[in-house]
């Protein structure tokens, strides 16, 4: 199934397609190694761009520049914890939660890291924008904002310009599960949802549609190509 908008002005002159998988809930090791292999797959020029759109069950992973003291309580080891190589501290990951992971292509975008991470991030404001929801930058930290509070978690690797992991949006999260780390290494903000900035449950099929639209117009393709999982 292709999907495709309304092109920008950026966009006339594009004829790039990307791939889009929708994965439902995952477990996180499985959906690592796929990245892995997709990364690969990039380099080789097998596959397009991709961007992969999941829900993982609860899980902590911690970057490479992380501080292991940032994880507080892991509950007794029932929630699994991955040590991996994006940037970032610790996160979490679980049900609720928007994550997704663009294996892109830099040479065919942009070689520039600053550019890649603010791309991230308007994709997640304007997806909130579309919700209602007023996200900003805070300069000096990563990720989204709703007023002092955090809504969504960027966390990447880049690899001879091809990338991998990527953003965490909390839709419907519950928020209980970062008591157990200081999130990103962050003391002083606590954390928020859309759905607790709306008052209501928001629903995630929509968020991922609006998602992948904004994602699209962002990064300039013509049009996107849903695989099946």
């Amino acid at each position: 199934m292709t999907i495709n908008v309304k092109p920008t002005l950026q966009s006339v002159e594009s004829d790039r397609t990307l791939d889009l998988l929708q994965l439902g809930r995952r477990d996180y090791g499985s959906v690592l190694e796929l990245q892995k292999r997709l990364v690969d797959e990039r380099r080789l020029g097998i596959i397009p761009d991709t961007l992969i759109l999941v829900e993982h069950y609860p899980v902590y992973t911690l970057g490479k520049n992380s501080n292991e003291n940032h994880l507080l309580d892991s509950r007794d080891g029932d929630i699994p914890v991955y040590w991996i190589e994006r940037g970032g501290d610790v996160t979490f990951h679980g049900p609720g939660q928007l994550v997704a992971y663009p294996i892109l292509d830099l040479h065919d975008h942009r070689k520039s890291v600053s550019w890649y991470m603010r791309s991230l991030e308007e994709v997640l404001i304007q997806t909130l924008a579309n919700f209602g929801i007023e996200g900003h930058r805070r300069e000096g930290l990563t990720g989204v904002w709703v007023g002092d509070e955090k809504i969504a978690a960027l966390g990447v690797r880049l690899s001879r310009w091809i990338s991998m992991h990527g953003v965490a949006l909390n839709v419907k999260t519950d928020l209980s599960f970062y008591d157990g780390i200081i999130p990103c290494g962050i003391f002083e903000y606590d954390v928020t949802s859309m759905s607790d900035l709306l008052g209501r449950e928001v629903n995630s099929a929509e968020v991922m549609t609006s998602f992948a639209t904004v994602f699209q117009e962002q990064f300039n393709f013509a049009s996107v190509e849903a695989l099946n999982a």
